[in-house]
């Protein structure tokens, strides 16, 4: 039970330190940047529609007051022709495009508040939009500045996994130079002995007797003139003890 514990340990602090190094915040601050242009170009979009809205109802309203206009015409020429019945039809629809006016006027009043409330939003929200942009280039850039500094401190202090791996390295290679060295250096070794035989060119078995045979006869005959040189001022010593 005691080593399932540790391997879950050992495995949730493996997994940290995979996503803490998966998580750029740089990119967190860019994608939550976005975020908020996307919502301020979504209140732009929203005044343009208020206003376009706004304006349609302004062309209405432009229209009917010049029905209302010419309806009132309508009902006095009526009347200087002795119509009073076209006269009253024509200020009935005249009383009719009066309410629409009002009406259209109520929701011409109603959008340019609602247009004075996207604006002042709009306003606010970039205001904040842009403190929010600087803050983000300075952190990045104190980020990135904190970050190059860490790999110059890993790589001179060779903490880092790089270093780590590159001086693993190094001492693999030592390594297996030394075992190269030690194993040329013994084959050297059973090669000058005669335990192994020299394939590369070098004279075989019998080539070696023969060099040891020579080398012997010359070994003799040193061994013989250095007798004789010896025993030449001993001659003369000789002679003069016989006369």
């Amino acid at each position: 039970m005691g080593l399932l514990s540790r391997m879950s340990t050992l495995l949730k602090a493996k997994m940290s330190a995979f996503l803490e190094r998966a998580e750029d915040p740089r990119q967190t601050l860019d994608y939550s940047y976005e975020k908020q242009l996307e919502l301020l170009q979504n209140v732009k979009r929203g005044i343009v529609d208020v206003v376009t809205s706004k304006r349609r109802l302004e062309l209405q309203e432009e229209t009917l007051k010049q029905n209302v206009a010419k309806l009132d015409d309508q009902a006095r020429r009526a009347l200087a022709a002795g119509r009073e019945d076209l006269a009253r039809t024509a200020l009935e629809r005249k009383q009719v495009i009066l309410t629409q006016l009002q009406d259209l006027d109520n929701q011409i009043t109603a959008l340019q508040t609602e247009q004075d409330k996207l604006a002042a939003a709009e306003s606010r929200l970039s205001t904040k939009v842009e403190a929010f942009r600087t803050k983000k280039e300075t952190i990045k850039a104190q980020y990135s500045a904190a970050e190059a500094q860490v790999r110059i401190g890993e790589a001179v202090t060779g903490i880092s996994e790089e270093m780590a791996d590159v001086g693993y390295a190094v001492q693999h290679a030592e390594d297996k130079t030394e075992k190269l060295r030690a194993r040329a250096g013994a084959i050297d070794e059973l090669v000058a002995a005669g335990t192994l035989e020299d394939t590369t060119g070098t004279p075989d078995v019998v080539e070696r007797e023969l060099q040891k045979i020579s080398v012997s006869q010359s070994v003799d005959q040193e061994l013989a003139r250095m007798k004789q040189q010896l025993q030449a001022p001993q001659q003369p010593k000789q002679l003069e003890e016989g006369k």
